[in-house]
């Protein structure tokens, strides 16, 4: 009888997940485009949004589904999920390689297990598209991968490199012998850029006799520094903050700041800048370079006028990772409205990772990613209880 039931279930799900077109119906729609729509329908086709609005005719063979609540699905702007696994043991921890503190020619795609549970959990909360890859802890650490987290795997890879990571402040002594200070950091950091411009300009000498060999390291340096790859500087304490900026300003790189959890005291400085923040998790540990970080950091980076998203980051005991939604709800009761929370955790990461032409909103021919909840978002008591990727249903058990 048991079995009977789960090969039934399994039947279902296959079924599901093979209806091309599908109607989502909303008694609140948040499109991240425009006003939220009350009694909304999205209908989806051949994985992509056919039409949003109010009124729309159904067709009979639409397969319908019904919410309080309908979002775009969640995208998470910079985590570790599928390099960083759930068990917390040396085998599932992929996201720092602690031979040398500069090495933006890792990949993420080489190290991400899609496989791993993580992906799954953070799914089933309404994560559709994740940045993941080499996390804090040296100077470079490698490169993020852009990937939806749909039970397919690589099949949904949306970009192999989007952004090398950085790392400023005297942490990354904890990983390796040099640096240990701030200013030693920064010194390896611009010396390395410096040789990547010169070699830049030997490789485009005309006699290809006198090119040099190539060198993997400086490829993708050369690519952050002529702004093919976002750079994405970790930077907690507020000295490291501007000397992300400076390094940002003398090589003129396409900066994303990560983590800043001192940000709120230099609001000015970043917002002239012109840079947008993946600002720490909102319950993250208060230790280390994130000692003074404040519930309230995202809130007064919005108000300012700051492109804010919320990250899960990496999260240092089990289960590895957190969740946007958790972290952005918090953030609603410490200064942010609902609609700057639903922003920062979809369609603001989306133009930040260079997506939103395909994710965080609810648009017509954007990639059908949709979150249904039975009540608030942002509300303990409601619940994610259906998502789609790329017009598949993917979970629908209400969480």
């Amino acid at each position: 009888m048991q079995l009977a039931a789960i090969l039934a279930g399994a039947a279902l799900l296959s079924v599901q997940q093979a209806v091309a077109q599908i109607a989502v119906k909303g008694e609140t729609v948040y499109t991240m485009a425009g006003e939220p729509i009350k009694n909304g329908v999205v209908l989806l086709k051949d994985g992509k949004i056919e039409a949003v609005g109010t009124n729309l005719q159904v067709p009979q063979h639409y397969q319908v589904y019904s919410a309080k609540v309908v979002t775009p699905g969640l995208v998470d702007a910079h985590t570790s999920v599928g390099l960083a696994g759930v068990y917390n043991v040396p085998f599932d921890q992929q996201q720092l390689e602690t031979t040398a503190p500069i090495q933006p020619e890792l990949r993420a795609l080489d190290s991400y297990n899609p496989n791993e549970e993580l992906i799954e959990w953070v799914r089933s909360y309404g994560v559709t598209t994740i940045n993941t890859g080499h996390g804090p802890g040296a100077l470079i650490s490698g490169q993020t991968m852009t990937i939806k987290t749909a039970p397919e795997g690589f099949a949904t890879l949306m970009d192999t490199t989007n952004m090398v990571a950085f790392t400023m402040g005297a942490t990354v002594g904890q990983n390796y012998n040099s640096p240990k200070t701030s200013a030693k950091g920064m010194a390896m950091l611009r010396a390395e850029l410096q040789a990547a411009q010169a070699y830049a300009k030997k490789m485009a000498n005309t006699d290809a006799s006198k090119r040099p060999d190539r060198n993997l390291k400086m490829d993708y340096l050369v690519d952050a520094l002529n702004r093919k790859y976002k750079a994405l500087i970790t930077a907690n304490q507020s000295q490291d903050i501007m000397a992300a900026l400076r390094l940002a300003k003398e090589f003129n790189l396409d900066l994303v700041l990560d983590g800043a959890a001192e940000a709120y005291l230099l609001i000015d400085e970043i917002k002239a800048a012109g840079v947008p923040v993946i600002v720490h998790p909102t319950m993250a540990r208060a230790t280390g370079d994130s000692k003074n970080m404040s519930f309230e950091t995202a809130g007064a980076l919005a108000r300012a006028g700051v492109p804010v998203a919320i990250q899960s980051g990496f999260e240092q005991y089990v289960p590895r990772a957190r969740v946007i939604l958790f972290e952005a709800s918090v953030a609603v009761a410490n200064g942010m409205t609902t609609d700057q929370a639903l922003a920062a955790i979809t369609s603001t990461p989306a133009k930040i990772i260079g997506l939103d032409d395909r994710v965080g909103t609810l648009e017509k021919g954007k990639d059908a990613d949709l979150v249904l909840f039975d009540g608030d978002p942002f509300e303990y008591t409601s619940h994610v209880c259906a998502v789609v990727i790329d017009g598949k249903i993917v979970s629908e058990e209400c969480k």
